[in-house]
């Protein structure tokens, strides 16, 4: 069965913005699953995103503390749509990130990451495909804030799009 999902990280709720674009809640409601791959900031987007999404896969950030810590994992793992994903904040530098998570995450399909801001779509040699939404809410050097959409299903992840927002 198709799962429909809404990639984001690097939210860093109130800091960089009071709320979430319109567009992503919208995604957000839409969506089978949420995966959210670190930095919330503050426990009340968490708490928004468990009343309002269908389902949610997600982790902690470097900048999480407190009950963050403490409800999320560094690391998330299911199996979705017939594909083994993971979830996790940091992956290091660009350079060298394909072999490293290849050796970090041998029996994962695909892999959602944050950290850097920067939307980041690749493929390891290994066939890993490695995910980053950019950030929503804190755009860093990139034209607009970004989000992720896409489809698993059968064990094939389709329909990902990278979705900006209006600043």
């Amino acid at each position: 069965m198709a799962v429909s999902l809404v990639v984001t990280a690097d939210t860093h709720l109130p800091k960089r913005a009071r709320d979430l674009p319109r567009s992503l809640w919208a995604a957000i409601e839409a969506a089978d699953l949420v995966v959210h791959a670190g930095d919330w900031v503050d426990v009340a987007l968490l708490d928004a995103l468990e009343s309002r999404a269908r389902g949610l896969l997600a982790v902690y950030g470097n900048n999480d503390h407190g009950p963050l810590r403490q409800r999320l994992p560094e690391v998330a793992r299911a199996e979705v749509g017939g594909l083994r994903v993971a979830v996790v904040h940091e992956t290091g530098d660009a350079k060298g990130r394909e072999r490293r998570c290849a050796d970090r995450f041998p029996d994962t399909d695909v892999l959602f990451f944050g950290h850097s801001h920067i939307p980041w779509d690749t493929t390891t040699a290994t066939g890993l495909r490695l995910l980053n939404p950019g950030s929503p809410t804190d755009r860093r050097r990139q034209p607009t804030g970004t989000f992720l959409t896409a489809v698993a299903d059968a064990g094939v992840l389709s329909e990902v799009v990278l979705h900006p927002v209006a600043r």
